[in-house]
This record gives structure tokens, C-alpha cells and sequence, in this order.
């Protein structure tokens, strides 16, 4: 009597675990499945192609353009940025400037997904060059090349002189936390 009681008792927990254990599956599909729609991948031939040209982290591209736009190729700021990267026309035209192209009065181009990959991906490599970590080049993106120059020559906000772990601009500050949030959600995601 004891032994049945016992085999029936494990079954049940077995029964139960297995239920557990289906129910979490489908849990953690089911976010993953809401993840992938909050988080989608748009434009992945043209991003891939930028990332592979300029050696650049998908993650990161894709991050910078989920904060930035959600994908939206028309997305305009209220601060005059365009398009999907959102970019500033002054920044648009500093990117021309070190391609060797003239200065435009004619942003319309940012609203088209190659040419704002194209300047975005761009500005985002000389960005990574210029201040050489990831936080700091997005600190540039979003406050200004200027910004971060002055912020490095600072203690209060760069002690090493390398690396701002302290952006006064509270705006940037949750931008650069946002981008890296969303490139950790991207790599999980997708294993990128």
C-alpha cells in the first residue's frame, strides 16, 4: 500500500513537472515571440552590407536605429534629425565634408533607408575611431562630436581622460543605456 501510494505520488509530481516544464516552454517562446515583434530586424541586407564595409557590430547598428527611429524611415525628431539613424543635417553634412563631397541644402536623402544606413553606419564608424570605445561614440552620436571632446578633457566627467563615465547631459545619458540595452536584447535575440 505504501509502494503504491509512492508510485502514484512520484507520477503525479512527474506529471506535474512535465506540465511545469511544457508551460515554461511555452513561456519563454511566447516572449521571445513578443521580443521579436518589439525588437524586429528591418533592412537586414543593407545594415549587414554597412556593418561588413565598416566593420561594425549589427547589434550595435540595429540598436542605434531601433532608439533612434523604431525603423521608421520618415521618423523626424523634434530637433530636426531624419530619417531612420536620425541624423542631424549638420551631421549629414560633416560626413559628405570627409567624403570629400560638397555641403547640401537638401536632407531629403536621409529619408531614403540606403542613404541613411549609408551616412548613419558612416558617422557611427568615424565616431568609434575618433573616441574608440562604443559609450563614447554613442555619446557623440547623440550629444555631439564637441560634447565629448570637452567631457574627455574633463576629470569631473572623464577621470582617465579615455573613457566619460560621467555625461552631464541627462538626455544623453539615458540614450547611450537605452542603445546598450536594446544591442544586449538584439544579441540574445539573435544571436548576433
Amino acid at each position: 500500500m505504501f509502494w503504491q501510494r509512492a508510485v502514484a505520488f512520484l507520477c503525479a509530481l512527474v506529471g506535474l513537472l512535465g506540465i511545469a516544464g511544457g508551460a515554461s516552454l511555452l513561456l519563454k517562446r511566447g516572449f521571445d515571440a513578443y521580443y521579436r515583434r518589439a525588437y524586429p530586424i528591418r533592412y537586414e541586407e543593407l545594415i549587414g552590407q554597412a556593418c561588413e564595409e565598416r566593420s561594425l557590430d549589427p547589434a550595435l547598428v540595429l540598436a542605434v536605429v531601433h532608439t533612434e527611429s523604431r525603423f521608421r524611415p520618415d521618423a523626424v525628431s523634434s530637433v530636426g534629425a531624419l530619417g531612420l539613424m536620425q541624423m542631424m543635417p549638420d551631421a549629414y553634412n560633416w560626413v559628405r565634408m570627409r567624403r570629400g563631397e560638397p555641403e547640401t541644402d537638401d536632407f531629403s536623402p536621409l529619408f531614403d533607408p540606403p542613404t541613411s544606413i549609408d551616412y548613419g553606419t558612416e558617422m557611427l564608424r568615424m565616431l568609434l575611431d575618433e573616441f574608440r570605445t562604443v559609450d563614447n561614440a554613442l555619446a557623440a552620436y547623440h550629444g555631439g562630436w564637441g560634447s565629448v571632446k570637452q567631457w574627455l578633457d574633463d576629470p569631473e566627467y572623464a577621470p582617465d581622460g579615455e573613457n566619460v563615465t560621467n555625461i552631464p547631459f541627462a538626455d544623453t545619458r539615458a540614450y547611450v543605456e537605452r542603445v546598450n540595452k536594446t544591442m544586449e536584447i538584439y544579441r540574445r535575440l539573435y544571436g548576433l
